[in-house]
């Protein structure tokens, strides 16, 4: 989506992830990478000098307009936002304010198929608290039907913890959460359905397998790298499953399953 529309904006980017796709003639002359990125054809930049990108925002036309009136969405939730209020969350669920914990996120692409995060979010019940990251998340932060949505005890009922390389910040949540319910990851009201395209997604996945973590829902389809016999061994150790039916997936996650 983003590889599209880019071409009729005159602006100049610079790409400091890996989630880039072959860019397109038309703006390929506007883009930079940094650091360990690298496409072919595109300019990298040296020793942190930035004056060549800056110059040529500056000549760029810009947008020829901007959303009127503003939106705006809170962001920022990492860890060390959201731990101080372990102990809000904790009795929020013990107290039955937080029905479960559902972690959706991980990579967005264009195929239709992953309109099943957006549904997935907007038919969950209401008193469920989403922890969203990476680009997944805007599948569903803009949903109306979601938008200052509030949980029973005043909190927002979607926290967006960052992007793809902030997925540490949500695995201490739930390491720490576990620890404070003086259980496991495995044993916490907690559901993670997970969008996949890529190497960084491939990294949280090998973590969280590394932890032992279960019942991880994977789509809109599996990996390539997933082949039967790898399947087998992660149904078999992991449960491991691919997303499925959206009312069928919300009734066994808050049913733990």
């Amino acid at each position: 989506r983003f590889n599209m529309s880019l071409k009729y904006h005159s602006i100049s980017l610079r790409f400091s992830t890996n989630c880039i796709l072959e860019p397109r003639r038309k703006y390929k002359d506007r883009l930079y990478s940094i650091n360990e990125v690298g496409v072919a054809g595109v300019k990298h930049i040296k020793d942190g000098d930035f004056s060549e990108v800056i110059e040529q925002a500056q000549s760029c036309k810009g947008f020829p307009r901007t959303i009127d009136p503003a939106e705006y969405l809170t962001v920022g939730f990492n860890h060390r936002a959201v731990l101080p209020l372990a102990g809000k969350v904790i009795d929020a669920v013990q107290n039955g304010h937080i029905s479960r914990i559902f972690l959706i996120g991980g990579c967005d692409g264009s195929q239709f198929d992953r309109n099943y995060f957006t549904e997935l979010a907007e038919e969950l019940p209401d008193d469920t608290l989403i922890l969203t990251l990476g680009c997944a998340k805007n599948r569903f932060i803009h949903s109306k039907k979601l938008l200052g949505q509030t949980l029973a005890n005043g909190m927002p009922r979607i926290l967006d913890m960052g992007q793809c390389n902030d997925s540490y910040s949500a695995i201490v949540v739930a390491t720490e959460l576990a620890k404070a319910l003086d259980c496991t990851v495995n044993d916490l009201p907690l559901s993670l359905c997970l969008s996949h395209l890529e190497q960084k997604a491939a990294a949280v996945l090998l973590t969280l397998l590394q932890m032992g973590v279960k019942n991880i829902r994977l789509g809109p389809s599996l990996p390539a790298y997933i082949t039967p016999n790898v399947l087998d061994v992660l149904v078999q150790n992991y449960n491991i499953m691919p997303t499925g039916d959206v009312q069928g997936d919300i009734k066994m996650m808050m049913e733990g399953n």
